[in-house]
């Protein structure tokens, strides 16, 4: 299996996920974007201003880059009806995770991104954080 790291960027920096109702809506495309396109979501977490999130196929049908496309217009779509000026950035930073590094290791320093920010003393206080597919905790111990 191919697990694939990306962080999303809001365009200009928009804190939009700091609303829960906005990363609940996200989190529902990003879910049926997953299912559409044979997708798990091991872990997502939403930042003020960006997502991270790793990505992984179920079968042989997987197609990662529509997945992520399609989650990518959506939302698109969604900010441009129920936000005010906000959009992502054009492009997105991804990192093919090898098979010799840790799933939980990459998962872990995800989760960490709100600690490092300044947001919460622990992660697992953060609100905007989850997998999708998946249980969080299995792929935190290596099950997954």
């Amino acid at each position: 299996m191919t697990y694939v790291a990306l962080t999303l960027c809001i365009k200009n920096r928009v804190e939009l996920f700091k609303i829960p109702e906005i990363v609940e809506a996200f989190i529902h495309i990003l879910g049926d974007c997953a299912t559409k396109f044979n997708c798990i979501i091991p872990v997502y977490c939403f930042m003020p201003d960006h997502q991270h999130m790793i990505i992984t196929g179920t079968n042989d049908e997987v197609d990662l880059l529509k997945a992520i496309i399609s989650y990518k217009q959506k939302t698109g779509f969604w900010m441009s009806k129920n936000t005010m000026k906000a959009s992502w950035q054009k492009d997105y930073y991804d990192h093919i995770i090898r098979k010799e590094e840790k799933l939980s290791v990459h998962v872990r320093y995800i989760l960490d991104n709100p600690v490092r920010k300044g947001l919460v003393s622990d992660w697992q206080d953060y609100p905007f954080k989850g997998a999708i597919g998946c249980e969080l905790d299995d792929i935190l111990v290596g099950i997954v």
